[in-house]
């Protein structure tokens, strides 16, 4: 085995124009990797019709390579020790581009699907090794910043994801979803590899934890599979569905019990000892199913109820970039003078307000209407983000933050998955209780309907229009009550945040080297 992850003498940080560029790069290859979890949702139509599927076989191109980033991200730390850091990033990197470019040119789902997990495997290890690359060259004084510019991609991309994903496909073609990521990409390693070659992490060579990587591949990978498919094949009632979640509890659960006991373990269970990083981690998961759910059934409700086209489903949704994007950097500068547990608390306070107030929302608001509570909410995404990444980085070693990171991402990316479909699931299951309830006042013993139904004309015709207007309110009264579960949600979370102990300025201690 190699020397000790604290055996190499530190490199002075990097500063001035080499930082920037640095930041730059990375903060663009970040975007890039983020920006393709969402960008393909609203292109799945086109590509479904162009290789000959159904738009439900179509979903397989999100699907793997959602299932491929989700095993890869908690072995980001081990492949960071076993391989380097920056060399892994590099590699990392150059094979998402280069699967991008195969998506691009697939002529076959089969050749697609596979593109796409590959991608996903490369795309895993890059959010990851990108904060720690980051906060291990910044100087001290500005890790906060750099924490800030992370988070602020991170967070902006799924925003922005079907936004250009409606433009490129509606204005080009949809390949140009993936040749985007070359330019990108190239950029992100050529800097990188230049700056970073001769700051590369102490390289500490273990054996192979064979049985915790088959765990965590076969585990993580029904996991996931179960919950993009589930709500398509009615979840439980499917045997399917059954097998795989039997399957993932068995590994995740076996995984834990080898991954603690194990000499070399493949995925660094320790952290979870550590009270912030628990507390972090799991406030920032249970934060991003409310968070994450909005952002699903708000534009599902917007093309369904409101008769919204994807790109103007994109434009309604996207206000909530522009306070994060302005107030990242600030939260990020003055980071070490704020109280972080005061500051999330007030981040979970404006995301339960305007939840609530989009509650109250009937099946004809206005697009100036839904504009507001979405600006108003960018201003809590840093306040939330940016924060608790410090909370679970606090106290650890530059050597542990790869690995604290892949686990962090593999948490929100879980979480994400669970917040899709369980908001999916229980809006369309609350819009048929709704219409239901609405339907039961729609007798022919009733004056007023028989009076509506007069003064459609009668027919058919009439009631084919109170059936899509019961539809219209159900589905919205279904997206209310979801809403409004995720304001209780939020509130919830406030009392958790306060269990997390300071200090939490002392992120990867130390100067900005290896």
């Amino acid at each position: 085995m190699a020397a000790s992850p604290e055996a190499r003498p530190a490199l002075p940080p990097l500063h001035g124009a080499p930082l920037a560029l640095l930041t730059v790069a990375i903060a663009f290859a970040t975007f890039m990797e983020v920006l393709d979890i969402t960008i393909v949702n609203v292109s799945v139509p086109h590509i479904a019709g162009s290789l000959g599927v159904s738009p439900q076989e179509g979903t397989w191109a999100i699907s793997s390579y959602s299932l491929a980033s989700a095993i890869m991200q908690p072995l980001s730390g081990w492949l960071g020790r076993q391989f380097g850091e920056v060399r892994v990033f590099c590699v990392s990197a150059f094979l998402f581009v280069v699967m991008s470019m195969l998506c691009g040119v697939a002529t076959s789902m089969p050749m697609l699907v596979f593109a796409r997990l590959a991608q996903g495997a490369g795309s895993g290890p890059m959010v990851a090794l990108s904060l720690s690359l980051l906060l291990n060259n910044y100087p001290n004084e500005k890790k906060g910043l750099a924490l800030a510019l992370w988070a602020m991609t991170v967070v902006v991309a799924p925003i922005f994801g079907p936004i250009l994903g409606g433009y490129l496909t509606d204005n080009y073609s949809w390949p140009w979803i993936f040749y985007i990521n070359a330019p990108v990409g190239i950029l992100a390693i050529v800097v990188t590899w230049t700056l970073l070659r001769q700051r590369e992490s102490t390289i500490v060579k273990t054996p192979i934890d064979m049985v915790g990587l088959t765990l965590l591949v076969v585990g993580v990978g029904c996991l996931q599979f179960m919950l993009d498919n589930g709500n398509d094949k009615d979840w439980f009632s499917s045997q399917f569905i059954t097998i795989l979640f039997i399957i993932a509890v068995v590994c995740l659960t076996f995984l834990i019990a080898w991954e603690l006991t194990d000499k070399h373990p493949i995925v660094d269970l320790s952290l979870f000892r550590k009270r912030n990083f628990v507390i972090g981690v799991s406030v920032m998961s249970f934060g991003m199913v409310g968070f994450f759910g909005i952002n699903v059934v708000y534009p599902l409700w917007l093309q369904t109820v409101l008769g919204y086209t994807a790109s103007w489903a994109g434009y309604a949704t996207a206000p909530v970039g522009v306070l994060a994007f302005l107030l990242s950097p600030i939260i990020g500068r003055n980071i070490q003078r704020l109280e972080l547990r005061a500051v999330v608390t007030f981040a979970f306070v404006v995301f339960g307000a305007t939840s609530y107030w989009f509650s109250l929302f009937p099946d004809n608001a206005s697009f100036n209407q839904l504009l507001w509570p979405r600006f108003i909410m960018g201003m809590a995404i840093p306040c939330f983000f940016i924060p608790l990444n410090q909370v679970f980085l606090s106290g650890l070693k530059p050597h542990e933050i790869a690995s604290a990171s892949g686990l962090a991402n593999f948490c929100r990316t879980i979480a994400a998955s669970i917040s899709t479909a369980l908001t999916v699931t229980a809006w369309q299951h609350r819009g048929d209780y709704h219409h239901a309830v609405l339907a039961e006042h729609l007798t022919s013993a009733s004056h007023a309907t028989n009076a509506y139904v007069q003064g459609l004309g009668g027919g058919d015709r009439a009631w084919g229009v109170i059936e899509s207007i019961v539809t219209r309110q159900s589905l919205t009264l279904a997206v209310n009550d979801v809403f409004l579960a995720c304001t209780v949600l939020f509130v919830l979370m406030i009392p958790l945040v306060w269990l997390a102990k300071p200090p939490f300025g002392n992120v990867a201690a130390g100067p900005g080297g290896h």
